[in-house]
């Protein structure tokens, strides 16, 4: 009985050692340093500011933006009258839930200029159908839609890069809807219309 007794307490003796050791070991130094709360004064730096200003030509991971066509709607600085990418049905379908989403309220379904807000008394956009904008290029409504224009204020930071290309896109299906000439209608549809007229 004894030699257990004596066996237990050598075996707490170690494990009491080992514990003494490890917490000898364990440095609080790299967890304990000096820091600063965000937006608080510092007196190591000249500026007396704790956040440091950004080097420049930082740019945030992901938003490198050397499409110039794709991120300001410009080819070499002038407005472009072509798109970043293939425009497909879904992009057109997604044109078209982005506008009625962000521009109706002003410009209305068919893009006359004549929303809901503007009959309550706020200044109109121009139609999309005046010759001005029915021969403005493409990169136009991409660089209002980034950049604002007049009254309109800039969406960029509301709709995507992509969707204001695609809202462009549906911009473009409307003026096409509001002028098309029943020639420019392909024969099997327009075969159609003309039975459809006729009744």
């Amino acid at each position: 009985m004894s030699f257990i007794i004596r066996h237990w307490r050598w075996q707490v003796l170690c494990l009491t050692v080992l514990c003494l050791c490890f917490a000898e070991g364990c440095r609080l130094d790299m967890h304990i340093d000096p820091r600063y709360d965000s937006l608080s004064q510092s007196t190591f730096f000249p500026d007396g500011r704790s956040e440091r200003p950004m080097v420049p030509g930082t740019v945030a991971r992901g938003h490198l933006r050397v499409d110039e066509l794709l991120y300001t709607g410009r080819i070499n600085g002038k407005l472009a009258n072509e798109f970043p990418f293939p425009i497909t049905k879904s992009d057109l379908e997604r044109g078209q839930q982005r506008f009625n989403i962000y521009c109706t309220p002003c410009h209305d379904y068919t893009g006359s200029g004549v929303g809901m807000i503007v009959r309550r008394g706020f200044p109109a956009p121009p139609s999309y159908h005046i010759p001005r904008l029915m021969n403005a290029p493409v990169g136009h409504f991409f660089d209002v839609m980034t950049n604002g224009y007049g009254t309109m204020f800039s969406f960029a930071y509301r709709v995507s890069v992509k969707d204001r290309w695609r809202i462009a896109a549906y911009i473009r299906a409307l003026q096409l809807s509001q002028n098309a000439n029943i020639n420019e209608v392909p024969p099997e549809e327009r075969l159609k219309l003309l039975s459809d007229k006729a009744q």
